[in-house]
């Protein structure tokens, strides 16, 4: 069986945790990651917001843009707390096939 192409957002968290140990002056997610998981989840909430703004004004363009900036500090945020991409879609695996309204209420 050969294996599925990876997508840009696998690529993406490969990238995220490659640079988990990188020097902070020379990258950005080193950066960040270095800040601390707190700040992680504060620019990923900036950005979340930035992205609400674009949906509700109306401008794709801008709102692909700022959900893609989303997309990364998400994966940022997560590294920063040592959960990956892939245990994320497990979750969402092991939710696959049941309605919403039944999966909320089994977290009660």
């Amino acid at each position: 069986m050969t294996a599925l192409p990876q997508t840009g957002l696998h690529r993406l968290a490969q990238t995220i945790a490659a640079r988990k140990g990188a020097d902070p002056c020379t990258s950005w997610t080193a950066k960040l990651l270095a800040k601390g998981p707190e700040k992680c989840a504060e620019k990923f909430g900036e950005e979340a917001i930035e992205a609400i703004i674009e949906a509700v004004k109306g401008d794709r363009e801008r709102l692909v843009s700022e959900a893609a900036d989303t997309l990364y500090h998400l994966l940022v945020m997560l590294a920063a707390r040592d959960v990956t991409l892939a245990d994320v879609e497990n979750e969402l695996d092991r939710r696959e096939g049941r309605s919403g309204i039944e999966e909320k209420a089994s977290r009660k």
